[in-house]
């Protein structure tokens, strides 16, 4: 039995969103526990070069939406990169799962070679549909949200693999 274009985007990115929310939910409470300042993790990055936690939670919010809309060939919705609080993130993450949800397997399935143009860095970039979700799209959520995780758990919030990987 093959793979639908459906059920291996949004299924996949509603699930890692979700435990994109609860390692969230842990940060805030981890923060309120030690009486952090939530700032201090929103602000924080891996390297002084790579976007800090706000713009890495922004870009697996965009990456998962971005990809259903085009593979179903509707508009990306816009949501404004001002989310600058825990409750603010996990309301953008409501947001794109409310969104990805609206989107149906017939909406998708069938997208493989739907041609999907990216306009990154001033240079445009062409792909199958089948191409943009396996090589480009999946790929760039998880690194956005094992960063986002790497973040959180580097500057102390008591994380596991389990937290990433979230219940079956």
């Amino acid at each position: 039995m093959s793979v639908s274009m459906y059920q291996a985007s949004v299924p996949v990115f509603v699930r890692g969103l979700h435990n994109l929310a609860a390692i969230l939910h842990k940060a805030a409470a981890h923060a309120h526990a030690k009486d952090i300042m939530p700032e201090f993790f929103l602000n924080a990055r891996l390297a002084p070069d790579m976007f800090a936690l706000v713009r890495q939670m922004q870009i697996v919010s965009d990456t998962a939406k971005g990809c259903a809309a085009r593979l179903a060939g509707v508009e990306v919705p816009s949501f404004a990169d001002t989310e600058s609080s825990f409750p603010e993130l996990q309301a953008r993450i409501a947001r794109t799962v409310t969104f990805l949800q609206s989107i149906t397997a017939q909406q998708l399935d069938g997208s493989e070679a739907r041609p999907i143009t990216l306009n990154v860095h001033d240079r445009e970039i062409h792909f199958t549909g089948q191409d943009y979700l396996l090589g480009f799209a999946i790929p760039n959520f998880y690194f956005h949200l094992t960063t986002a995780y790497g973040i959180l758990r580097h500057n102390g919030v008591e994380l596991g693999k389990a937290d990433y990987l979230g219940n079956p």
